[in-house]
């Protein structure tokens, strides 16, 4: 079969593998399509670790079962999550499911960036999602990343009556606005230096649209009746947007990093100003649970958020490099999405 092998976001070569063989309750998938997510493209996290085949958000057709899969069947339509947890230990006993060990060593063999993929049994009993007519391969992609997103907000407590500020109105961002939405916040508030991204953030409804290069605590209190936002949702690691975040919470708010920081690299903290005296919190997400994907699934199958029109560029195997440059420096694109099959 063929394969995008990642040695860099420049040199993503096309290469032969054997297509995997399946064992006792494992499952074949024909991967139909695969996004490019925005950790796939950071290199100062994963070239070291080069060659790679990357690809996580994935949607396919099972073409082939193992012996004792009981609940798909070949030609079953399904998006598959590549982490999932071993729900028995002390982690996920008490709803910390994505700290898990298991869910941080569980993995598809090998990436979504390839033509077939072979799901271990234990992502086939607890990370397949069957999907129903109604939804195409291309929005299933978008399960994981706003299973991601809807975790990030049951952290942070997110609720109608809440005003939020988002910085980043690329793809997370964008996707955190639908769901924010979803839930009937008002106001929100987005952030960006690029005009194609924070005109598409306008459309899908954001209430205020502020440039990162402009005074953003100061817009953010003009727009929110002289308070900082209730919640902040950092989508970026730029320390410029980590500042403007600490500038912009409210009392008593909360700051969810859900995007990492380039190389772990250290950040102050004004302690007193935000934490001590304001009772503020600061928080992170990674990855998502089970029970998110399922939400996720529900929600693109219901229409409270539809991730259709976020798709810029539907791209063949050997053009992954050219999707992975297209989404390391967005060019008015936002979602690239790898269809293997497509010739």
């Amino acid at each position: 079969m063929r394969v995008a092998v990642y040695y860099s976001n420049n040199d993503i070569r096309l290469e032969e593998r054997p297509t995997p063989v399946i064992g006792p309750g494992e499952i074949l998938l024909r991967t139909e399509a695969c996004g490019i997510c925005g950790s796939d493209t950071l290199e100062w996290y994963r070239k070291d670790r080069a060659p790679l085949i990357l690809g996580h958000e994935v949607a396919g057709t099972i073409v082939e079962i193992g012996r004792g899969v009981r609940h798909y069947k070949i030609w079953d339509r399904v998006a598959v999550s590549h982490h999932v947890p071993c729900n028995t230990c002390h982690y996920c006993l008490n709803d910390n499911h994505t700290v898990c060990e298991t869910l941080r060593t569980t993995n598809f063999d090998p990436g979504g960036f390839s033509e077939y993929i072979r799901l271990p049994s234990i992502n086939v009993d607890r990370g397949v999602y069957k999907l129903p007519d109604s939804v195409s391969f291309e929005e299933a992609t978008f399960i994981e990343p706003i299973a991601c997103v809807l975790r990030g907000h049951r952290k942070i407590q997110l609720k109608k009556g809440q005003s939020l500020l988002i910085l980043g109105c690329g793809i997370s961002g964008l996707l955190n606005l639908l769901a924010a939405k979803a839930l009937g916040l008002h106001p929100i508030m987005m952030t960006d230096i690029d005009e194609y991204r924070m005109e598409k953030a306008r459309t899908l409804g954001a209430d205020v649209i502020l440039s990162a290069s402009e005074e953003v605590p100061q817009k953010v209190r003009h727009s929110n009746n002289g308070r900082g936002a209730d919640r902040v949702i950092l989508t970026t690691g730029a320390p410029s947007a980590i500042e403007q975040a600490l500038a912009s919470v409210d009392r008593a708010g909360v700051i969810l990093f859900f995007a990492p920081i380039k190389d772990n690299t250290p950040f102050p903290l004004p302690i007193n100003d935000i934490f001590w005296r304001h009772e503020g919190t600061l928080t992170s997400t990674y990855a998502a649970a089970p029970d998110d994907h399922r939400e996720a699934l529900e929600m693109i199958t219901e229409r409270k958020i539809d991730p259709s029109s976020l798709i810029t560029h539907q791209l063949k195997l050997d053009e992954t490099q050219k999707g992975f440059q297209l989404t390391a420096k967005p060019d008015r694109s936002l979602k690239v999405i790898i269809k293997p099959h497509l010739h």
